[in-house]
């Protein structure tokens, strides 16, 4: 008996990666699985049938049951396509995992409108177009399990990825509104914060330092993709049902459960604040301890990320 016997999956962009991964643990744990890939490259040029094709075939080899879906999750109309696919195909739709997404990395002064839209339009509105498509099938049915993709750039921010970790954090705020939202229809949105050697992670430029690139390579190597596959198979799970909003970042043997942002000190002025008060009291006082507001150089001082 596998954890997700009975449950069909769509999982899109998972033609190679974290996702293909995903959708192969999945069917291995007795799902069926709408395996989607435009088969783009990394900044979302092109396109080729054969990713996704490959991870059916290898599904299906390996005794599961998948099919190919080619459409893209910037298209609302591709995902609908897909929703009616799994249901044509394999008669429900209980799952949805979104790691589809491409990178254009570029310093803020230096980043384009199209290189902004692009990463929006596949990341953030990729989210919603695909999990609009199946939320009212979900509330219907009264289960569904929404498995989001968002990143430590998005919540922690990276340099040179302004584009995709603000797609990247709109994504938390979405996943936990919808877990809000549906929490009473027996449907779970939760989101994970992925960490693996992938070609979108091979893609972003290695540091200059050479102790900082090397400490960089010796993360990816240890951080398989493969390795983020049971997470997500358990909150597709109906045993998971119990975990809902919530944000996973998940590195090889590490798995993070991360908090929400809250408060982390307040100061109360009788009369209220002036400029002069507010510098008089000093940000220490409300930047809990930082030099200076936005001091970004002891932000995230042991905090390592890719």
């Amino acid at each position: 008996m596998g954890m997700l016997d009975g449950r069909v999956a769509i999982c899109t962009g998972s033609g190679r990666g974290v996702g293909a991964e995903v959708a192969k643990l999945m069917a291995a744990n007795g799902a069926k699985v709408v395996v989607n890939d435009p088969g783009v490259g990394g900044g979302g040029e092109g396109g080729d049938t054969t990713p996704a094709q490959q991870i059916v075939n290898e599904i299906k080899a390996a005794g599961g049951d998948a099919t190919a879906n080619f459409g893209s999750v910037t298209n609302y109309g591709d995902c609908l396509g897909m929703i009616e696919q799994a249901r044509d195909e394999f008669g429900r739709l209980d799952i949805v995992f979104n790691p589809a997404g491409i990178l254009r990395d570029r310093m803020f002064h230096k980043m384009d409108p199209e290189d902004w839209q692009a990463v929006i339009d596949v990341h953030l509105t990729g989210h919603y177009n695909v999990n609009r498509a199946a939320i009212n099938l979900f509330r219907d049915q009264e289960y569904g399990r929404m498995i989001m993709v968002s990143s430590t750039s998005g919540v922690l921010g990276n340099v040179g990825q302004a584009n995709y970790g603000a797609a990247k954090m709109g994504i938390v705020a979405l996943c936990k509104i919808v877990a809000m939202e549906n929490a009473s229809k027996g449907i779970t949105a939760n989101a994970i914060l992925p960490s693996a050697d992938t070609r979108m992670t091979r893609s972003v430029p290695t540091p200059k330092d050479p102790t900082a690139a090397a400490a960089r390579d010796e993360r990816l190597t240890r951080s398989r993709a493969d390795a983020i596959a049971p997470l997500c198979v358990f909150l597709a799970s109906e045993g998971a049902s119990y975990v809902n909003g919530q944000v996973f970042h998940q590195r090889a043997a590490e798995l993070t459960l991360y908090g929400s942002m809250m408060p982390v000190r307040m100061v109360h002025k009788e009369g209220g604040w002036t400029p002069e008060a507010i510098a008089e009291v000093g940000m220490p006082s409300l930047s809990n301890g930082f030099s200076k507001l936005g001091d970004s150089r002891n932000m995230h001082a042991g905090m390592p990320m890719i």
